[in-house]
Order: C-alpha cells, then sequence, then structure tokens
C-alpha cells in the first residue's frame, strides 16, 4: 500500500472511530423517546405540567440547598487535584474553575464544549503548564467516576435484593461487588510504597491513601447529594427509600453517560421511568425530573451567565475596573463558551415553546391588542429564531464577528416575538440575558469568517439533531389528543383550537430552514488541498515579507513549505505537515487582524483533514491567540536579539571579540557585503565553500525552520561575504526587514580549518555595518531549551527540558549555543510551542524533527 493511501486509510478509520459515539448516542436517544411515547402514552402535556406546578416550595427550597451543596463539594474536585500537584492557587480560583466547568458539562454534556477546555482556559491564565493541567483534568475525571462506582457499588451492596425486583436484575448483590472493587483496588495500589502507573510508556505518580480516600469520599458526597435532589422533587406518594432511589438514579446516570447523548436528554428521562415503582404515575416522574434539570443543571449556568453580563457592564466603569482588573484575563477567555452554551439554551427555549400550547389566560388578553395575522407570524418567525440560534452558537464559540451581528439581530427579534406570540415574559427574559451580555462583549467576536465556512463536528450535529427531535416529540405529545386533518394547516385561532396548527406550520418552517442550512453545508466547495508554493505565490509572499519589521517570514522564500494566503493577500501563513501534525513555522505573518484569521483557518484546514494544529517558535505577544485556538503552549526556548543602539565592543567584556577582530585583520581576512545584483557571480564560489563545510560536519541541508543552499533563495537578498586575498572563505545571506527594525542571517556555512574565531569576525563586522545602515537590532536566533525553569514544583516538561540543556551535548550543544550567543549581550525572549494535547507531544516532536531533517532517516544521521 502506498504512503498516499495508507494516509486516507488513517483519516477514514479515525473519522470512523470519531463518529461511533455520536452515532451510538443517536441511537440510544430516538429508542428513549419511542420509550418515552409508550410511558406516556395515557398522559397528556397539561397533566405533566400540572405535576411541575404541584411542587411544594419546601421542595423546591430543598432542592436548591442541595443543588448548591453539590456544586460546593465539586469544587473541591479541583482543591484536591492542585493539592496533588503540588500548586499553590488559591481556593477561590480552583473552586470557580471548578464550578464553572461542571455548570458547562453538566448541562450540555461533553459533546459540545466539556470541562476540560473551560479548565484549560483558565488554569492557562493562572500560570498552570499544560501538563499540570492534564493532570488536574485527569485526577477530577477519575474523581468523578471513583464516586459513582462506589456509590452505586455500595447500594447495589446494602439494597441487594429490593433494588434486584425493581431493576429486575438476578444478581444485583454481584453487580454492586463488581462496582465496589475497582475503587477498593484503587486504595490498594496508592497505599503501596512505590505509587506510579504505567501507561503508553509513560510512568504517572499516582497520589498517597489519604488523598485516594478523600477522592472517592468526595466523589460519593456529590453523587449522593445530587441523586438528593432529585429525590427530593419526587412525588409525595413515593415510598422508595433514599439508598433504594439512588441506586436507580445512579445506574440512570451511567447509561446516560455511556451514551454520548448531550445531558443525557431523554435517556436519563426515560430510564427513571422505566425503573420507578409502576404505582407512581409517569406523568408525576416526568415533572419531577423536569424541575430537577431546571434546578441543577440550568439554574447554575444562569448563574454564570448572570455574571458574566454583570462583569461586561462592571468593566466600563472606570471606578471598578481595578476591582475586577485580576478576574478580566480569565472571565475573556470564557466568553465565547458561556455565550455559546446561553444561545443553545435560548435556542431550545423558543422551540419547545413553539411546540407547547400557550397559555389560555395570556391569549385572552392578546386577543384584545392584537390582530390574529400578527400572533400567527410571530409564533412561526420565534421558532425560526430558535433554530437559528442553536446554528449560531458555533460561530460565537468561534469568534466569528458574523454570529455575534447575527445573533443580536435575533435576540432583539425574539424578545418580541415571544411577547408577541403568547406573552412569554419569561421565555423572552432568558434572551434578553444573552442581549444584555452580548452588546459590551463586541470586541471578544474578532474573526472575519462566514458561518458556512466553519465546520461542525459531530457532536455539534448530534446536538442540533437532539434539540430538534426533543422539539418536535414535545409538539407531537402536547397535540396527540388533536386528530389530525388537512384542515388543520389553514386553522387560525386565538384559543386552544390553534395551538395545535401554529405548531405544525413552525415546525416545518424549522425543518426547511434546518435541511436548508445542511445542504448548503453538503454543496459546498471541496476543502482547501495543500500544494507547494509557485511562482507567483513566492513572488506574493516576498511582497509581503518587504513590509514586516521581523526577519522570520523570510523562510518562506526558501519554497519549502506550503502557503496560507489571507482573504486580502495581505498575510500567509507557512507550514509543513507531517503525519498528522500540521505545523505553522512561527507566527502567522500580517497586521493583527490578518493573524487571527490565518490561525483559525488554518487550525480548521487541518482539522478537515484531521490533523493536529501546531504553531513553531511563536512569540509571547501572540500567546492568547493559541489559548483562543484551544492550544496547549510549551516554552521551547529562548531568542536572542542585540540592539544595535547600543553595541560596541567597548569594555572587559568585549575584549575577547576585540582581540579576534584585530588578529584576524592582520591575517589578511576582509568582510564585505554582496549586492544582490551581484550575487549571481559569487554563487559557484559559495557553493563550494558549502560542500566543504556540509562534508567536514558529515551532515546535510536541513529544511523547515532552517534555511537551505538554494540558488533562487540566495539571490534575494544581499550575502556577507569574508574574504582571504580573493577567496571566498565564509558567508551567510541576509535577513533585512522594513523600516530598519531588525537584521539577522539564516544560512552560514565557512571553509574547515580557518583560524579559531571566524564567525566572530562574521557577526562583529555584521552588526557594525548594520548599525551604520541604522537598523535597531540584530537577531542571533534561538538557543533551543535555553531559560526553562529547573525547580522542584516545576512542569515535567520544564524540568525535562532544562535537564537535557544542561546534560545533552552528546545530542546537541544546547548549553554552548546559549553561551555563544551571550558574549554579544543580546536581550532574550522566550519562543513557545503550541500544540492541541499533551499526550500527542511525543509523536508531534518526532514529526517536527522529520520536518527539519527532511526525512526519518535524517533525524538519526547529522
Amino acid at each position: 500500500m502506498s504512503p498516499a493511501s495508507r494516509h486516507c486509510c488513517q483519516v477514514a478509520l479515525s473519522r470512523a472511530k470519531h463518529l461511533l459515539g455520536p452515532i451510538t448516542g443517536s441511537v440510544l436517544f430516538f429508542a428513549s423517546l419511542w420509550t418515552l411515547h409508550h410511558l406516556l402514552v395515557d398522559y397528556r402535556y397539561a397533566e405533566v405540567s400540572a405535576e411541575l406546578r404541584a411542587l411544594s416550595q419546601r421542595q423546591v427550597i430543598n432542592a436548591l440547598l442541595l443543588t448548591a451543596l453539590s456544586y460546593l463539594t465539586m469544587s473541591f474536585y479541583d482543591v484536591l487535584a492542585i493539592r496533588y500537584i503540588g500548586n499553590p492557587l488559591p481556593w477561590t480560583k480552583v473552586g470557580f474553575a471548578s464550578a464553572v466547568s461542571y455548570a458547562f458539562s453538566n448541562t450540555v454534556g461533553i459533546s459540545i464544549l466539556t470541562s476540560t477546555s473551560v479548565r484549560y482556559r483558565l488554569y492557562t491564565s493562572w500560570g498552570l503548564s499544560t501538563l499540570d493541567i492534564g493532570k488536574v483534568i485527569a485526577f477530577c475525571t477519575l474523581t468523578f467516576w471513583l464516586g459513582l462506582l462506589t456509590t452505586a457499588g455500595s447500594v447495589l451492596l446494602v439494597k441487594g435484593h429490593p433494588l434486584t425486583q425493581e431493576l429486575n436484575l438476578p444478581r444485583g448483590q454481584w453487580l454492586g461487588a463488581a462496582l465496589i472493587t475497582l475503587p477498593l483496588l484503587y486504595l490498594q495500589i496508592c497505599a503501596r510504597s512505590r505509587r506510579e502507573l504505567y501507561w503508553g510508556g509513560q510512568s504517572f505518580a499516582l497520589p498517597g491513601f489519604r488523598i485516594a480516600a478523600t477522592q472517592i469520599a468526595l466523589g460519593a458526597l456529590d453523587w449522593i447529594l445530587a441523586g438528593s435532589v432529585l429525590f427530593t422533587l419526587m412525588p409525595e406518594q413515593l415510598d422508595t427509600g433514599l439508598l433504594q432511589f439512588l441506586g436507580i438514579y445512579l445506574i440512570a446516570q451511567i447509561v446516560s453517560l455511556i451514551s454520548h447523548v448531550p445531558g443525557g436528554l431523554g435517556v436519563f428521562e426515560s430510564l427513571i421511568l422505566l425503573m420507578m415503582p409502576k404505582a407512581l404515575s409517569s406523568a408525576s416522574l416526568l415533572g419531577a425530573i423536569l424541575a430537577y434539570r431546571l434546578t441543577y443543571y440550568f439554574i447554575p449556568l444562569a448563574i454564570a451567565a448572570s455574571a458574566l453580563a454583570s462583569y461586561e457592564f462592571l468593566r466600563r466603569n472606570r471606578r471598578l475596573a481595578g476591582a475586577i482588573k485580576q478576574v478580566g484575563p480569565w472571565i475573556s477567555e470564557l466568553v465565547p463558551q458561556i455565550f455559546a452554551v446561553w444561545a443553545i439554551l435560548s435556542g431550545a427555549v423558543m422551540l419547545f415553546s413553539g411546540a407547547t400550547p400557550s397559555i389560555l389566560e395570556r391569549m385572552e388578553w392578546l386577543s384584545d391588542l392584537l390582530p390574529l395575522p400578527l400572533l400567527e407570524i410571530s409564533h412561526f418567525f420565534g421558532s425560526l429564531v430558535g433554530v437559528s440560534l442553536l446554528l449560531l452558537a458555533r460561530g460565537l464559540q468561534r469568534r466569528l464577528d458574523g454570529a455575534w451581528f447575527a445573533t443580536v439581530t435575533l435576540l432583539s427579534a425574539g424578545i418580541v416575538f415571544s411577547m408577541l406570540k403568547g406573552a412569554d415574559y419569561e421565555e423572552a427574559l432568558i434572551l434578553m440575558i444573552l442581549l444584555a451580555a452580548l452588546l459590551p462583549a463586541r470586541s471578544q467576536f474578532y474573526r472575519r469568517s462566514s458561518l458556512f465556512e466553519e465546520r461542525f463536528s459531530s457532536g455539534w450535529v448530534l446536538s442540533i439533531v437532539v434539540l430538534l427531535a426533543c422539539s418536535t416529540w414535545l409538539g407531537l405529545f402536547s397535540y396527540k389528543h388533536v386528530d389530525y386533518a388537512h384542515e388543520l394547516w389553514w386553522q387560525f385561532s386565538f384559543g386552544a383550537a390553534g395551538d395545535a396548527p401554529r405548531f405544525m406550520r413552525a415546525q416545518v418552517g424549522v425543518l426547511v430552514l434546518s435541511l436548508s442550512f445542511a445542504i448548503s453545508r453538503l454543496l459546498r466547495p471541496l476543502p482547501f488541498e495543500p500544494s507547494p508554493p509557485q511562482v507567483e505565490d513566492l513572488a506574493k509572499a516576498s511582497n509581503i515579507v518587504a513590509t514586516r519589521p521581523e526577519t522570520y517570514p523570510n523562510l518562506a522564500l526558501l519554497g519549502d513549505k506550503n502557503l496560507l494566503f489571507s482573504s486580502n493577500d495581505d498575510g500567509f501563513l507557512m507550514y509543513g505537515v507531517e503525519g498528522r501534525s500540521w505545523v505553522a513555522m512561527g507566527d502567522p505573518v500580517g497586521p493583527l487582524a490578518v493573524q487571527r484569521e490565518l490561525a483559525w483557518r488554518f487550525r480548521e484546514i487541518s482539522e478537515l483533514y484531521d490533523g493536529w494544529t501546531v504553531f513553531y517558535q511563536v512569540r509571547p505577544e501572540n500567546l492568547s491567540l493559541y489559548v483562543d485556538l484551544g492550544l496547549s503552549l510549551l516554552k521551547i526556548g529562548e531568542e536572542a536579539r542585540v540592539d544595535l543602539l547600543e553595541f560596541n565592543l567597548e569594555g572587559k567584556s568585549k575584549k575577547n571579540l576585540r582581540n579576534v577582530q584585530h588578529k584576524l585583520e592582520r591575517d589578511g581576512y576582509r568582510f564585505e557585503i554582496i549586492p544582490e545584483a551581484a550575487v549571481p557571480q559569487w554563487l559557484p564560489d559559495m557553493k563550494v565553500v558549502s560542500d566543504a563545510w556540509l562534508a567536514d560536519r558529515g551532515s546535510r541541508e536541513k529544511r523547515f525552520s532552517l534555511g537551505f543552499f538554494d540558488d533562487a533563495y540566495l539571490l534575494r537578498n544581499p550575502v556577507a561575504v569574508i574574504f582571504k586575498g580573493s577567496q571566498v572563505v565564509a558567508f551567510a545571506n541576509l535577513w533585512l526587514s522594513a523600516g530598519l527594525r531588525e537584521a539577522s542571517v539564516d544560512l552560514m556555512r565557512y571553509v574547515p580549518g580557518l583560524d579559531n574565531g571566524i564567525m566572530d569576525f562574521l557577526f562583529v563586522n555584521l552588526m557594525a555595518w548594520a548599525k551604520r545602515e541604522g537598523f535597531c537590532g540584530f537577531n542571533l536566533g534561538m538557543a533551543p531549551l535555553s531559560g526553562l525553569p529547573d525547580h522542584a514544583l516545576a512542569s515535567t516538561w520544564n524540568r525535562f527540558g532544562s535537564a537535557v540543556f544542561g546534560r545533552g551535548e552528546r545530542f546537541y550543544n544546547f548549553r554552548g549555543v546559549r553561551q555563544y550567543k551571550e558574549k554579544f549581550a543580546p536581550q532574550w525572549e522566550a519562543r513557545y510551542l503550541a500544540v492541541p494535547r499533551a499526550h500527542q507531544l511525543p509523536r508531534i516532536l518526532l514529526n517536527l524533527a522529520t520536518l527539519i531533517a527532511g526525512s526519518v532517516r535524517g533525524i538519526v544521521r547529522k
């Protein structure tokens, strides 16, 4: 099989694996809807609604208190995890991160926005490394499942026989023993003196017995509190005890989590109805479950969204700016995530409202104020606003400016439609909260891109399908007592007789709009195909490079990297593809807005090919952009830049440089700048020098991040040459930035066996020449792995890099490179590697090394 065919097969298998979860979730979800339909065949919507309104004030207050305790308990997941990794973050920050992340994951599930991404954004802004964040997430996930298995297993052991009868399980206590075995085994492993777990060739330190026991206790307490919320809301006729009820609740939660359905919607409800005692009416049970979802899921998220809206308003008040200065950075990271989730919920509310009967008292009041056609139009377009908000939520998460404008417009219209179609002030208030938070947050949505160009993941598609199916089922359940007739489509009335026709017309509009959007996505042009740059591409890139104040964009002119140009051709991004790694060399080139556009487009293109988005040697000023892209940041070294305004050879520290300069001049060495027009006549001499340099080192040309000897490339810039007599003995091609901001060199070669200090002689003369020409700085390039902290609390990556820097001379003279550049007294600036996930780092580094070496063989050879 050819490499191309093998890659296509790998992509196909990877995509099939990614689709397995959503397909399984879809099957379980529609099976759950079918089950709910049969369980509720004897009940009507009005009965469920009446049961929901019949909840006592005591039940509601108790449920709210238990919800607050549950979220407080969940916050200690992260507190314990932070203690485990040895990082002294304050409890207020850690508790906030945990509460917000669980508000997201509990409400919409893992298919849209997981607690992982929220934690990553918050903890990154607070200085945690990618590896530490990965440990925190793994620790919290483990705590979550340990608590679930412990609680479910204990309940089945204690209440094995009664619960067995309800669940129709012949060996309930055996199942309980199997579930609780895993937490007990975990405790035993953590109690050993050597607590290391090996997975995928990596070792992971396990917590001590005390922390492990606390994990299990916290997780179990959280699940007991969560189950108690629903137990409190259950009908008073329920004669099942808390322990037995917890068994039913936990099994329903386990299946919901495995199903991949967002929030377990439908799956959780159908399982509870199936497993509860038959003496209770399904209507009363469903009413309690709806109240549970409102209390445990919806209200915490509403609080988060309201807090965000308050923040966006308060930060404009100068007197309060200082008070909220500390929370600004990480709130900004969450803005698109919160808005995306709230837009989904707002759209779902609009759809569900359009699928359920109106309140008769309000309709009678509206009949005296509004003409009937206005009400009918408002109902129809209100449902279209709902489905549009579902589709726009993806754009909000991706920070699209068009999605912001469209959402603001639709929310304004939706508020009006909600009031006109039935005086539904409750849903209008939900839309107003989102609108109030969106309006002052315009700056957070900076990407100029089309929603039709955005990639909807399988999880997003499943979530939209689930909500559309739920609204359709809800409408059919609400009006199942109405006999279908063709005349229904044309019935218009303020009374109850007009509700079912309005639902039918609106649902057709919703499905037509959704289908049109899906077809437009299917018929869009084929995705971008990467290809080597053509002559015209290099000419276009050269024109852009000539306007830039930095020199690294000259690497694009090598022609060995693919080029992605901005929509206005005023910027570009250079990248290479190796394996699944799509590696951008440096930051995107261009103004800030262009850099953002290119970075997002690059990630979207790489995702279309199931690739990993990587940015290599990026600068500190752009780190927030890569955080927005959801990437992890690793420091990989520091770049040296000499301030030419201060550069001279005076002083004791420059004595060696002065001696080298004078000695080589006495020995007949001469420095000269060859202009571009004169470079062709010296290329043969330079080729001889280059070949001798490579042969002496037993090396081969590098690529990607380094220049190589290529006639067309060398003809683009002046060349610095060292002569001895009339013979070329050393050379370096020059990179010169616009505005005399920076000068640098790329390809440096010299004849072996020359006098010591030839490179010092070259650099000293180059800097002196650049200073005379008026350049502000001289870029000496990067010192790999330098500047990484070697501290007991530093991340594993930093400690590993620091160790290699100090003791890796066998492979590369890391320390020597740093020491050599230090003699020119440069200023050092960090450079970073942006990667998707920490566990992919080994393969990404191998792919990056392959790109630079030119092949896998080139890695092991010099």
